[in-house]
């Protein structure tokens, strides 16, 4: 069951006027208005408790990773490789969710920033055409940010700090059972892979991280000081 009747359409004049009638009356609108708020902080809760979940594995599986790798000499250190793979999946996953999560936390500074905030003082609106942009985005629900800047934001939150320790871990685990460089570099090859490699993949990948994570770019993602230029895109 829907709970609604059945001869409910959403496109005929009569459910039209009835819409049109709950925006004009100030009393209603504004109900309809705390409704919908509270609807669309629901979702971004959700969604944030999603993206919170991925952060969480990323840690514990960094904390078991180093615990383990340094428990015995006779650890392989590519173990730690293999959580830096995995972290950057984690990653991936969570920039994903994170695209998801703006999509809900965007409706949510809307309606605060037009609302709450205007019907606290008055004088400091934000967007003059805020409902067309919100009306327009309930129907046409879109992702505003790139992966790219998810995935930047995400670095620099939590995983360039955490990709940081593990690549530092990898280069003391085996600095710390070899006597010169040449050791070092042998203790890096895994498998036919040539230590030199393994080192020259490692250094280019994160300076791959370090790249993304400093690179400045203009924000998509909507937060409390943005606004929209003047063709109703999000800046």
């Amino acid at each position: 069951m829907t709970g609604k009747p059945d001869d409910f359409d959403p496109e005929s004049p009569e459910e039209r006027e009835i819409a049109g009638e709950a925006a004009g009356d100030r009393s209603d609108f504004l109900s309809l208005m705390g409704h919908a708020y509270r609807g669309e902080l629901g979702r971004t809760a959700s969604w944030r408790t999603r993206v919170d979940r991925t952060t969480n594995w990323a840690v514990v599986l960094t904390a078991t990773l180093l615990t383990w790798a340094f428990s015995a000499e006779t650890r392989p250190h590519y173990v730690i490789l293999v959580g830096i793979v995995m972290v950057t999946v984690f990653l991936g996953i969570e920039g994903r969710r994170y695209r998801i999560y703006d999509i809900w936390r965007s409706r949510v500074r809307l309606l605060e920033e037009n609302v709450f905030a205007n019907a606290l003082d008055p004088e400091g609106v934000v967007q003059t055409n805020w409902r067309e942009l919100l009306s327009k985005d309930l129907r046409e629900r879109t992702i505003k940010t790139p992966m790219m800047e998810a995935v930047s934001r995400r670095l620099r939150r939590v995983y360039a700090p955490l990709l940081s320790v593990l690549v530092g871990a990898w280069v003391v685990r085996l600095t710390v059972f070899a006597g010169s460089e040449t050791d070092v570099l042998g203790t890096a090859a895994v498998g036919g892979i040539p230590g030199r490699v393994v080192v020259g993949i490692v250094g280019c990948y994160y300076l791959g991280i370090l790249t993304v994570t400093l690179w400045p770019r203009q924000r998509k993602a909507k937060g409390a000081l943005q606004s929209t230029d003047e063709t109703g895109n999000w800046k």
